[in-house]
């Protein structure tokens, strides 16, 4: 139950689907409220696919580029806590490579939204994947692996859920109410990529002593 919530919790905060509903709710103005649901459930399918070669993908990357866990972990620290920077500053739209000139581009130019910009890179970025990768090299039981699948499975119904429900958030919520939440959540963003450099640090260190 801890390695479950522990997973969910940095996926969650990490991909932040709440920083995504403006950006959502701007694509899909003039789409019908079937159109927005088809949309939300491509895009998280979408998003489960990324998780998915992510996660079992991970270990043959750092095999081929010659990465180390702890390399690994304080560079996807570093992302994470950029990340978290990003949305406590109320720049995560520009940290995400999401300009308004961009996103009007890619509305007139793409008949599906839901791979990108929506899936990629607004929720599965760099520092979600740099995680999953962390994931895949620290829990390798049977047991374990379940739970993060689990994880995922649970994080990408949560993204459809809000995303399909963005346009009554919005107006429930308001853009002052997702800003806040989205600050409150950076700040948590930024703990955990600190977390990860931390205990990366420490391993080294305990390694060069012994």
């Amino acid at each position: 139950m801890d390695l479950f919530l522990v997973s969910f919790g940095a996926l969650f905060s990490i991909m932040n689907p709440l920083g995504t509903v403006p950006v959502f709710v701007g694509l899909t103005q003039e789409s019908t409220k079937k159109e927005r649901g088809v949309i939300a459930f491509w895009t998280s399918f979408n998003v489960w696919i990324i998780l998915l070669l992510s996660f079992f993908a991970g270990k043959y990357i750092l095999s081929f580029f010659g990465i180390s866990l702890n390399a690994l972990k304080i560079a996807g620290g570093l992302i994470i806590a950029s990340s978290g920077f990003a949305l406590l500053t109320g720049k995560f739209k520009e940290h995400k490579g999401m300009k308004r000139d961009k996103i009007e581009k890619d509305i007139r130019t793409r008949d599906a939204i839901s791979l990108t910009p929506l899936a990629i890179p607004m929720l599965a970025g760099p520092g979600t994947i740099s995680l999953l990768i962390t994931f895949n090299q620290e829990y390798q039981s049977t047991l374990q692996i379940g739970i993060i699948l689990l994880s995922l499975l649970v994080t990408t119904v949560a993204i459809y859920m809000i995303l399909k429900s963005s346009h009554v958030i919005v107006k429930f919520l308001g853009a002052s109410g997702i800003n806040a939440l989205s600050r409150v959540i950076g700040f948590i963003v930024i703990a955990i990529g600190v977390e990860y450099i931390i205990s990366s640090a420490v391993s080294i260190i305990e390694a060069i002593e012994f």
